[in-house]
């Protein structure tokens, strides 16, 4: 958290949030980036989509305890939380690993959480999923109300919502009906950034989709030969996470504490040599 003195706002608390991380070059980008672009760029809280973390698809506890160790702070998740089996026992325990809240009543884990920056600043990260071409769940947008309120009931001063879905009509919708009730709204799943990153007219940060963190020489990725060939042929093929061209996806949100508003968001697409020049860029002066 800092003063900025260019603008009519004094304090600004600044969110780091990263793209799903998929597989093993996504996990190890994140990594080396996250303590780098905390220090660069003065961030004082880390969120990042780690649904695809474990070998392409799903989470597992080693997997989400070395992002935590690298400075993720609250990991949030989608429709590939429950592939690795581990993720259902591990989710109980482990209240900074959301998954959507509009999953039914009864399933393990949860769909908030309360984190607090260094100087005590109270940010609630939502976690929900759309429904439409994805499995059919409570309306989020009636839950997603909801999670906002037990947020704020928990003393969040900031909230950020990461809305997991399709469709952009879906995410460009849940922007606008949260315009002025969140600070931010970013999109998930689909793994390709998107340009239209903004400021909505009541205060509230908005993203169709943050993109993926992980290997880019792939589709969406997977290895490219046998997504390629389910395209051509239409026949079942194994899909592995691909290897090459890792690249950090990621947003930079700006907000006001005492008013819950952001006051800007900006995209990150680093590859490997980006993040290596991280290790020894100068910090900017507060």
């Amino acid at each position: 958290m800092r003063v900025d003195s260019t603008r009519s706002i004094s304090i600004v608390v600044r969110i780091l949030f990263l793209g799903d991380i998929v597989g093993k070059p996504g996990r190890n980008i994140a990594r080396q980036a996250v303590p780098r672009l905390i220090e660069r760029h003065r961030v004082d809280l880390a969120v990042a989509n780690v649904e695809n973390a474990a070998g392409g698809k799903g989470i597992t506890q080693d997997a989400a305890e070395a992002l935590r160790d690298a400075g993720i702070a609250v990991m949030t998740t989608g429709n590939h939380v429950w592939d690795k089996k581990e993720a259902i026992a591990y989710i109980g325990v482990e209240p900074r690993l959301l998954r959507p809240a509009n999953y039914p009543r009864g399933v393990p884990g949860r769909g908030c959480y309360v984190a607090r920056t260094r100087d005590g600043v109270a940010v609630g990260v939502v976690n929900v999923m759309g429904r439409i071409f994805m499995n059919p769940l409570d309306n989020p947008f009636h839950v997603v109300r909801d999670e906002i309120a037990a947020v704020r009931e928990d003393g969040a001063q900031l909230v950020l919502v990461d809305f997991h879905a399709e469709a952009t009509s879906e995410k460009v919708a849940m922007g606008w009906h949260l315009d002025g009730a969140v600070t931010a709204v970013v999109g998930t799943h689909t793994h390709v950034q998107t340009a239209d990153a903004r400021v909505l007219p009541q205060g509230t940060a908005y993203i169709t989709d943050v993109g993926m963190t992980g290997p880019h020489d792939s589709i969406i990725g997977v290895d490219v030969q046998p997504a390629l060939k389910r395209f051509l042929d239409g026949m079942p093929a194994r899909f592995d996470p691909a290897k090459r061209n890792p690249r950090v996806n990621a947003v930079l949100v700006d907000a006001d504490p005492a008013t819950g508003r952001a006051a800007g968001i900006e995209t990150l697409n680093l590859s490997a040599a980006d993040v290596d020049e991280l290790a020894g860029a100068a910090v900017p002066a507060p």
